[in-house]
């Protein structure tokens, strides 16, 4: 979807959006005025409401922007079957019986949105709009067959992924996939027709290996961290806070009588979400001496800045690729170390307190799991080198008796 935005260096109106993938700056030339604000909101109008009706061809309303061209090819690619022809599957002599999926979706996603966190509504906007819409938009409901299914996932699976970095993930194709089938299958029970998302199994998601850091690894990393970010992953390290769970953490959140930290609020991809994850996500950390001590020091530091435990110098939260782009991966690439997601800091701490022998159960609370089955199966192979729990202490009994 676009904005309209203003330059500030000219004052001149320019279009702002991302599509397709691309990101998009259309400048006009126009001077900021009552007049041309008023005529290119109309346009701006007339764009966004193409693409929310699966319409929309960029180089129709920007012929002369240096992206056409690239942009027009990508469309080619997204749109497996053409808006012109996508009537064409309606059988001849036979009237239109439900709206378009358009249509339709508009009307999902108004009674949904009261059930679904702000973050999860922005996703699915966001993949009706770029993946969905230029495809089924303007199809009516019944038209749409198994084959157009298995042919729009089959094209999905050759697009470009986050950044132009490899192709996009069976997992990302799975919500995108996910979607569509909870938008058909609602219809279908509504207008009385057969979902044609029938037999249609999920991609296999390939397990994702975790890649934990030793406790040296960590030592090392907050003896050379910035100054003003070491309270934030000396936290971070040692309680396995998500992301969204220590950006979005408030002073208000944090009880230094009782030393707990309570996640009750999270921020994920920029909007301050005021539930958590998860039922269990919603939890009470308890502070170790290391994290005690990390908080103290940085309410010196931000308490009368800005509600936010870590934040900017103005008092925003932190924007997480912001940080791991100025702040986490130059330090890896200085200290010689692999580069790992800041996400690896949960997993860390997971494997530290398995090795120390710490109650599973306790673990599972303090990450904010339902039950220590995830902890079994993901951190389980980690632990026998670090604590000696890998069969010796049999072999040793033995020993000693026969």
């Amino acid at each position: 979807m676009f904005k309209l935005a203003i330059r500030k260096d000219s004052n001149s109106l320019y279009f702002n959006g991302t599509y397709l993938g691309f990101r998009c700056r259309e400048y006009t030339g126009l001077k900021d005025n009552r007049e041309n604000k008023r005529l290119m909101n109309l346009k701006l109008k007339a764009i966004n409401e193409a693409i929310q009706r699966g319409v929309f061809r960029y180089a129709q309303f920007f012929p002369d922007s240096k992206n056409a061209n690239d942009i027009s090819i990508a469309e080619k690619q997204v749109a497996r079957v053409p808006v012109n022809n996508q009537l064409q599957y309606l059988p001849q002599g036979l009237r239109q019986i439900t709206p378009t999926l358009h249509d339709f979706a508009d009307l999902w996603m108004d009674e949904n949105k009261i059930s679904w966190r702000k973050s999860h509504r922005a996703s699915i906007e966001g993949i009706l709009a770029k993946h969905v819409m230029p495809v089924f938009g303007a199809m009516p409901l019944e038209t749409i067959k198994r084959e157009h299914i298995l042919h729009f996932r089959t094209q999905l699976s050759e697009l470009k992924g986050k950044n132009g970095n490899g192709l996009l993930s069976n997992s990302r194709i799975n919500k995108i996939m996910s979607t569509l089938r909870q938008v058909l299958n609602e219809a279908a029970l509504r207008y009385d027709f057969a979902t044609p998302y029938q037999n249609i199994k999920q991609l296999k998601n390939k397990p994702k290996d975790i890649h934990p850091f030793s406790l040296s690894e960590v030592s090392k990393i907050l003896d050379n961290v910035r100054a003003d970010y070491k309270n934030y992953y000396t936290v971070r390290f040692f309680t396995g806070m998500r992301t969204g769970e220590i950006d979005g953490l408030k002073w208000r959140y944090v009880d230094f009588e009782r030393r707990l930290i309570l996640v009750r609020e999270t921020i994920v991809n920029g909007i301050q979400e005021d539930e958590t994850k998860t039922l269990s996500s919603q939890r009470e950390i308890e502070m170790s001496d290391v994290v005690f001590n990390a908080l103290k020091s940085q309410f010196l530091a931000t308490n009368d800045v800005s509600e936010y435990v870590f934040c900017t110098t103005t008092g925003s939260p932190l924007a997480h690729n912001n940080v791991t782009k100025r702040v986490w991966k130059p330090l890896l690439a200085k200290l010689n170390l692999e580069y790992r997601r800041p996400y690896q800091s949960r997993h860390s701490i997971a494997t530290l307190w398995l090795a120390a022998g710490e109650s599973p159960e306790w673990i599972a609370k303090q990450l904010g799991h339902a039950n220590t089955m995830m902890l079994f199966t993901v951190y389980s192979r980690y632990v026998p080198n670090l604590t000696r729990q890998d069969g010796s202490a049999f072999e040793s009994l033995l020993t000693e008796q026969l």
